[in-house]
């Protein structure tokens, strides 16, 4: 019986770990690509994604809670800031895993309407 528990135990707090790193991966992107939009994107796209800054206003950049921008790909999302799309310049200094995390960002600002 005392191996059982035991067992039970160690199951039970590696499931318990396991999920607690699965559930913070979003987070973890979530802050990463927050603090690579406020250094690059919030000026023209503003601290809550709505795009009406008087620099978002001139370059008429999008709202990210726009239903085009939601149902846009990620990878359709990660071409835009690499490249850059009408007056948004390509962010080529970005590497991928912050592209991702800004997606992952965008994704979270689109959400809060």
């Amino acid at each position: 019986m005392k191996i059982t528990l035991s067992w039970i135990a160690a199951v039970t707090t590696g499931v318990v770990l396991a999920g607690a790193a699965v559930l913070s991966a979003p987070a973890r992107a979530d802050n990463a690509g927050e603090a690579t939009y406020k250094a690059r994107c919030a000026t023209c796209h503003g601290p809550d994604g709505k795009g009406q800054t008087p620099a978002g206003k001139a370059m008429k950049a999008g709202d990210f809670a726009d239903e085009a921008v939601q149902k846009a790909g990620d990878s359709d999302l990660s071409d835009a800031i690499a490249k850059g799309k009408g007056k948004m310049p390509a962010f080529k200094t970005l590497s991928a895993e912050q592209v991702k995390d800004l997606v992952a960002y965008i994704r979270v600002l689109g959400k809060k309407k």
